[in-house]
């Protein structure tokens, strides 16, 4: 499914009605109707309830309206109230609100103070509420009267179905300028807006559910969206099916670079993912003073020391050279999980990464030896796979944390086209980036998950899918597979699951890709 831009569905909408020649009221209608649906799916049923339904002047209004008209249908009591201006609607939004109060609704303003005591009245009594009061096209600080509109609906703590995109949520950002509704679920028309996904506007937006209200799929498909979910059809397709004469040699040989003083779990994690999603063969190459450890812990990846002159950790001339000897008989290599940030070690990342010529994947440390060294990062002769998460991304560009996270898709776009890499930003909703421009957005994954080692986990995952598939679409399985063994993992554990649980289910989640 793809993700579109607020800019993307009115070019969408306009098709409909040029090209298809359907009306914008068949559109509104459509969307009004399964608004009432799922507001009376959220609370048991609408016979007998009472809905606050609030509808502004633009076109999110003209669906509120129509759904209004369709709750009433439904036997359900509505209390409608309008923060627009009559004689700024649209002709289809017009129809839906003269139709409504033909059914003997009362369209109630919100002017005077009596006004605001009546709202606040209604939603106290009643069973749920209805946002369609702003749309797609929101952006910058709200009017007072909406904020406070906004404020008594998340006060009154009923539970909130939000049209399209819940009330202050910017569509293509997912950023709140100053307040937005909080909404228990957000009904999508069209397609997901990159705002339900990504920021603030993904706890915003509760539980996104989607509908195509009769929209054409040949538009909702259209190959000018550069934006796309990864389901688990996506990952299936992408992972091919196994031949039964393969062998560990052609089921990939990776080397993973990782680990110091202190953090030998990283180096453990990343590596036995590795093998979990059905590497042939996973080399473990750490300083020399962390083999023991390693060496005993590990029974199924092979554990090489690299001279690290008693430091516990890589750098120098030595070290560079086993390193490189080892990457030699790789098909694919990882590096970065509990490297350590020391100098010498930094120095010795960007001259392995300049020397390898097979996929490389880069985690944690491995992202922060280029801090300061963008330049080195754009000559690597690779397109290498970067898994920082928001804090690593945004200090690797020396860009602020709530700056990238105010356009997070579009300066990682810049950044994958400048810098010739793959971005896979972690974060609640985890995206892949491509230099060419496309995205896409993870659809599994947890609160359960925020918790230490699992991107050594993700950062393996990806490395052992490498010579399985098409090296450059690994990301996207290995997301996908990653979250959802995470999920598996958060039905048993909840919030207490830990990396290894979810290193462990990675061969469940891959299984259910056939």
């Amino acid at each position: 499914m793809n993700v579109s831009f607020a800019e993307d569905m009115r070019r969408i909408d306009e098709s409909v009605v040029n090209d298809y020649g359907l009306p914008a009221a068949v559109l509104m209608e459509n969307a009004g109707r399964r608004t009432a649906e799922e507001a009376a799916a959220m609370i048991g049923g609408a016979a007998d309830k009472v809905f606050a339904v609030f509808a502004g002047g633009g076109n999110n209004g003209g669906d509120a309206f129509a759904a209004a008209r369709h709750l009433m249908n439904m036997g359900a009591r509505v209390k409608l109230f309008f923060s627009g201006e009559e004689d700024r609607l649209g002709t289809a939004a017009r129809a839906m609100h003269d139709a409504v109060r033909a059914m003997g609704v009362e369209i109630r303003p919100l002017v005077s103070d009596r006004d605001w005591d009546r709202l606040r009245v209604s939603l106290r009594f009643s069973d749920a509420v209805v946002d369609g009061i702003l749309g797609t096209g929101v952006k910058g600080e709200l009017r007072t009267p909406v904020v406070r509109l906004i404020e008594e609906i998340n006060t009154a703590g009923k539970p909130v179905l939000a049209i399209d995109v819940p009330s202050g949520v910017e569509a293509n950002t997912g950023r709140i300028s100053s307040i937005a509704v909080r909404a228990n679920r957000t009904l999508a028309l069209g397609l997901p807006k990159v705002g339900h996904l990504l920021g603030a506007g993904a706890n915003a937006a509760g539980q996104l559910l989607v509908d195509d209200i009769g929209i054409p799929h040949a538009l909702l498909a259209g190959e000018t969206l550069r934006q796309s979910l990864i389901t688990r059809e996506t990952a299936a397709k992408l992972l091919p099916v196994r031949a039964r004469d393969v062998h560990k040699g052609t089921c990939g040989r990776i080397l993973v670079l990782a680990g110091s003083l202190g953090m030998t779990g990283a180096a453990a994690l990343a590596a036995e993912a590795a093998l979990r999603v059905g590497a042939g063969l996973v080399t473990l190459a750490v300083p020399e003073r962390l083999y023991p450890v390693l060496a005993a812990k590990l029974t199924e990846v092979m554990v090489v020391p690299i001279p690290d002159e008693g430091t516990g950790c890589f750098g120098g001339g030595k070290a560079l050279e086993a390193a490189l000897a080892c990457a030699a008989h790789a098909d694919a290599v990882l590096i970065g999980p509990g490297l350590g940030r020391k100098a010498e070690t930094g120095e010795f990342v960007r001259l392995f990464a300049a020397d390898v010529k097979v996929p490389l994947v880069m985690d944690a440390d491995a992202i922060d030896a280029f801090r300061g060294h963008l330049d080195a990062l754009r000559e690597l002769p690779q397109v290498p796979i970067l898994t920082p998460h928001l804090g690593e991304f945004s200090l690797l560009l020396g860009k602020d944390t709530a700056e990238v996270e105010n356009d997070l898709l579009g300066v990682a776009r810049e950044a994958a086209r400048m810098h010739q890499a793959v971005f896979v930003i972690k974060s609640a909703c985890t995206i892949v980036v491509y230099p060419d421009g496309d995205a896409f957005f993870t659809t599994c994954g947890n609160a359960g998950m925020a918790t230490a080692g699992m991107g050594d986990v993700l950062a393996g995952a990806i490395a052992g899918l490498m010579q399985q598939m098409e090296s450059g679409m690994t990301p996207l399985v290995g997301v996908y597979v990653h979250g959802r063994a995470g999920d598996i993992a958060y039905e048993h554990c909840g919030n207490g699951l830990v990396a290894g649980d979810v290193l462990e289910l990675l061969p469940v989640a891959l299984k259910e890709l056939g």
